[in-house]
């Protein structure tokens, strides 16, 4: 075959995988990167009610300086940190307890999965229900042992607890599938030979099956993360960022800046700042700890 016969067949071969992934490309652009630029050339633009006036920089110092602002992000800040890490330990925890051909396994699984099934507008009504005070079944249950408890949603002190409390009723089980079939993809010999050098659950556990399942445990981090900045159909249902914005996280802050206040300008500015955030966050994981993971 000469050259240019090699070069023909090459341009088809490429140009067919080009016209596959025309349409996601497409969808992408429309959807992704057409936004991300809209919001990004409206962030410099004082627009309320349709009339846009040049600020340049000015929104983002108001932005900055916002009380509303700061003590959305500190939520933020303290959903991530309480639901990260206890949903990926209590994911990975649920993944060795159902691992195996025991009995009750299946059923096991689909129990710790079924939180996943339900909308978030569907989970939001049923923590509502629990966390409802003197007659939700979180206070029925203190009530039982002749204790009572705060309201959970109206004290500052007390809702983002709940809300942390359940995303991780909601996402552990969702997490737990990919550690389940990491766990399924993992080397038997392996445990064999620690079984036949004595080694007891705790050591094997630590010394082979977590330092072999990093690999999903960064790819579940990335979502947890990601998952923890960008919640907010359940604070419309349940709380509305208060009690005083204690429960206010960034996405919730955008929509009421948007369609609440009709504030574009100030909503591309938070628009912009959440992405560089997840964008920050992205560099991280796949920049620093994905380089700290051995594959094999």
């Amino acid at each position: 075959m000469n050259v240019r016969a090699l070069r023909a067949r090459r341009w088809r071969e490429n140009a067919l995988a080009y016209a596959l992934l025309l349409p996601s490309l497409l969808f992408l652009a429309l959807f992704t990167f057409y936004p991300v630029m809209k919001s990004i050339r409206l962030s410099f633009y004082s627009s309320t009610f349709g009339s846009e006036s040049f600020v340049g920089l000015e929104q983002y110092a108001q932005v900055l300086q916002d009380e509303v602002f700061r003590q959305s992000l500190v939520n933020n800040v303290l959903l991530a940190a309480g639901t990260v890490p206890v949903s990926i330990l209590l994911a990975m925890y649920l993944a060795v307890w159902v691992n195996g051909k025991r009995k009750g396994n299946g059923l096991l699984r689909a129990a710790f999965f079924y939180p996943t099934f339900l909308p978030m507008i569907a989970v939001a009504n049923i923590w509502l229900f629990i966390y409802t005070p003197d007659y939700g079944l979180l206070d029925k249950l203190l009530g039982v042992f002749g204790g009572a408890g705060p309201n959970w949603l109206g004290d500052p002190d007390w809702v983002m607890l709940s809300m942390i409390v359940m995303m991780i009723w909601k996402e552990a089980g969702f997490f737990m599938i990919f550690y389940l079939a990491g766990l399924q993809g993992l080397p038997r010999d392996i445990y064999e030979a620690a079984e036949l050098e004595g080694s007891g659950p705790l050591r094997t556990f630590r010394t082979i099956t977590f330092p072999l399942l990093m690999p999903t445990t960064l790819f579940v981090l990335i979502i947890a993360t990601t998952n923890a900045f960008k919640m907010v159909d359940h604070l419309y249902i349940m709380t509305k960022g208060g009690p005083n914005n204690a429960s206010n996280l960034l996405l919730y802050h955008i929509y009421e800046t948007a369609f609440s206040f009709w504030d574009m300008g100030k909503a591309s500015v938070l628009t912009v700042i959440l992405l560089v955030i997840l964008l920050v966050l992205s560099i991280f994981h796949y920049g620093y700890l994905d380089r700290r993971i051995h594959y094999k």
